[in-house]
C-alpha cells in the first residue's frame, strides 16, 4: 500500500514538473507576438502612409546634379531634396533618368515629381507643368571653345551651336538662330554638348550659365563665357504634372521656407558655389 501511495504520489510530481515545463515553452510564443506587434507599430509611426515619393532628375548638370570623384550622385539639388524632405518627414527615392526621360516619367506617371534644374516658365505651364516656389535664380549665356575668337553673337553667322534639347537654353538659342544666322544642334545632356564644342563640332553651346561656369571651373575643360551673350535670370523649380501630386509641391515650398529660415539652404549653395 506504501508503495503504491508513494508511486501515486510520484506521478504526481512528474505532471506537475511536466505542467510547469509547458508553461514555460508558451511563454515565448506570447513575447514573440508582442514583438511583432511593437514592430508593427514603431513601422507605422515612422511612415504612417508608406508612400514613397518617386523623383526623377538629369544624369549631369553640374553643380545641380552629377556624379562627384567617389561615385556618389550629389549637386544642390540632391542637397535641397533631402533638406526638405527631412523637414517635411517625407520618403523619395531618385530617379537618375535623364532631362528628357525624366520629364517623359512624370508625364507618364512612372514619376512623381521632378527636379533638375528646370527654369519656370509660361509656356511650361501651360503645357502642363505644376511648379513649386522658385529655389536658384539662374539665366542662360553662350560659351566656345578657349582659343575660340567668337565674341559675340554676330560672329555666329553660318556656324552652328549646340543646345539641349527641351530646354531653356535651347529656346534662348532658338529665338535667336534667325537673326544672327546660325542653326541649332540638339543633344541629350550638357557634358556630350560640351565635348562638341572643345572637338569643333560645333562653334559654341547655349547652356544655363552657372552650369557651364562650374563645369570650367572643376573640369578644366577648355571653354569660355563669352561676356554680354546671356539673357534674363529664371528661377529653378521643384516640378509635378499630375495635379494629383500636389501635396508634393505644398511640403517641397514649405520645407524651402523652412530651411531658407534656417540657414540651411545658404550652407548647400555655399558647398558647391562658395555664395
Amino acid at each position: 500500500m506504501k508503495k503504491k501511495m508513494l508511486a501515486l504520489a510520484m506521478s504526481c510530481m512528474m505532471f506537475a514538473v511536466a505542467g510547469c515545463g509547458g508553461g514555460a515553452a508558451e511563454q515565448p510564443a506570447d513575447t514573440a507576438a508582442s514583438t511583432e506587434t511593437a514592430a508593427e507599430t514603431t513601422e507605422a509611426t515612422t511612415d504612417a502612409s508608406g508612400k514613397v515619393w518617386k523623383i526623377a532628375t538629369d544624369t549631369s548638370f553640374k553643380p545641380f546634379e552629377y556624379t562627384d570623384d567617389n561615385g556618389k550622385f550629389v549637386g544642390i539639388d540632391m542637397d535641397i531634396l533631402d533638406a526638405v524632405a527631412k523637414d517635411q518627414g517625407f520618403q523619395y527615392e531618385v530617379q537618375v533618368l535623364g532631362w528628357d526621360a525624366s520629364i517623359a516619367a512624370c508625364q507618364a506617371g512612372q514619376a512623381d515629381g521632378m527636379i533638375a534644374g528646370a527654369s519656370i516658365t509660361d509656356e511650361r505651364k501651360e503645357n502642363g507643368w505644376i511648379f513649386s516656389d522658385g529655389y536658384y535664380d539662374a539665366n542662360q549665356s553662350m560659351a566656345v571653345e578657349a582659343s575660340s575668337d567668337i565674341t559675340g553673337f554676330d560672329d555666329l553667322n553660318g556656324k552652328s551651336v549646340a543646345v539641349k534639347t527641351g530646354s531653356m537654353s535651347a529656346s534662348y538659342a532658338e529665338s535667336l538662330a534667325g537673326d544672327y544666322g546660325f542653326t541649332v544642334t540638339y543633344f541629350e545632356d550638357s557634358p556630350t554638348m560640351y565635348q562638341a564644342v572643345v572637338g569643333g563640332q560645333v562653334a559654341a553651346v547655349f547652356d544655363d550659365t552657372p552650369i557651364m561656369a562650374a563645369n570650367i571651373k572643376d573640369t578644366g575643360i577648355s571653354m569660355k563665357l563669352v561676356d554680354g551673350t546671356g539673357n534674363e535670370p529664371a528661377a529653378y523649380g521643384f516640378a509635378i504634372f499630375n495635379a494629383d501630386n500636389q501635396e508634393l509641391v505644398d511640403m517641397f515650398n514649405k520645407g524651402l521656407a523652412n530651411i531658407k529660415a534656417n540657414g540651411t539652404y545658404d550652407e548647400i549653395l555655399k558647398k558647391y558655389l562658395g555664395e
